[in-house]
């Protein structure tokens, strides 16, 4: 095990699994060594731990990889295949925490809802009036959602109750929505001004929010991002916003997180969360017994809940 997981579902995997946890041990590499050639499920509860073939090659018995979090761009999906390694992750139970997040953060985002409350912390309300009238509002406004899956339609169904138009950019067309479809970003780009981001990282989506896009965004647009940090060009999300090419993001991921760059932290018009998309205790017990129950899977011999596509399951 990469990292931690709550109290209860702590106990839960220790009574049923010769548990090694690397992120306790004085020595991770030395504890690899010792005990990776018993291994058969990498639970990944941990941060920023790259899956590769290399570590594939010291755990010779591994079986599952059972990754905490449905994102899994760091773990070699396709290696694992190679090897007949299963790959699982957390779909669904996180969809709804995460689709409240990204409407929280656009909220915050266009109507400065975190300055404004600096102001009244700082004693400004008191001592030099109200604050000012923000330039944006969420009426009126458009929405493109980049990457229409099960987060990206919660999304949707919630910014339907505020009544804003929404389209989506993807690489197939959903025949359940009847959204605007573009397969080109730049084109629903122009056509609306928010971007809300929430497609997996991957090599293909590298960047993928970049100058181009933003530009074609405009002068009123608005970037959030919520799904990883990858996927937005931040060099030319940080010229974009100081040129007024765009007039702001919230993003809850960013590159290298949590050393974010400094040029960020320096933009008023910009909001920042520490990745907390999923981070509530109902939520996260949810996502621990998911992996749990993908776990117990191969101790059953039955078939894992949730095998991520590179994967497809067929026997053990």
């Amino acid at each position: 095990m990469t990292g931690g997981l709550l109290d209860q579902l702590k106990l839960d995997v220790d009574s049923d699994f010769d548990v090694h946890r690397v992120s306790q041990a004085n020595d991770p590499e030395k504890l690899v060594d010792e005990v990776g050639g018993d291994v058969e499920i990498l639970c990944n509860t941990g941060h920023g731990l790259k899956i590769d073939g290399a570590l594939m090659d010291r755990l010779p018995k591994l079986k599952l990889i059972a990754n905490f979090g449905v994102g899994y761009d760091t773990i070699d999906a396709a290696e694992a295949s190679r090897r007949n390694i299963i790959v699982t992750n957390t779909p669904e139970v996180l969809s709804d925490e995460v689709a409240d997040t990204a409407l929280g953060l656009l909220l915050m985002t266009v109507r400065e809802l975190s300055a404004a409350e600096r102001w009244l912390r700082d004693g400004k309300w008191a001592s030099e009036g109200d604050y000012r009238l923000t330039p944006m509002s969420l009426q009126g406004r458009s929405i493109g959602i980049v990457g229409l899956g099960r987060i990206g339609k919660a999304i949707a169904h919630r910014c339907e109750a505020f009544g804003t138009p929404i389209s989506y950019f993807g690489r197939t067309k959903k025949s359940d929505v009847a959204y605007p479809f573009y397969t080109d970003i730049v084109e629903m780009a122009r056509a609306v001004d928010t971007l809300i981001v929430v497609t997996p990282g991957t090599a293909e989506t590298k960047n993928l929010i970049n100058q181009d896009v933003l530009e074609a965004l405009g002068s009123d647009g608005v970037v959030i991002n919520v799904a990883r940090g990858s996927v937005v060009d931040e060099n030319a999300l940080i010229t974009a916003i100081n040129s007024q090419t765009i007039a702001g993001a919230g993003l809850d991921v960013m590159w290298n997180e949590p050393n974010i760059n400094p040029e960020l932290m320096k933009l008023e018009n910009t909001v920042l969360l520490p990745h907390v998309g999923s981070a509530s205790l109902r939520t996260r017990r949810a996502m621990g017994q998911l992996v749990i129950d993908n776990m117990k899977a191969l101790k059953t011999g039955t078939a894992p809940l949730t095998p991520v596509p590179e994967t497809p399951f067929a026997e053990w």
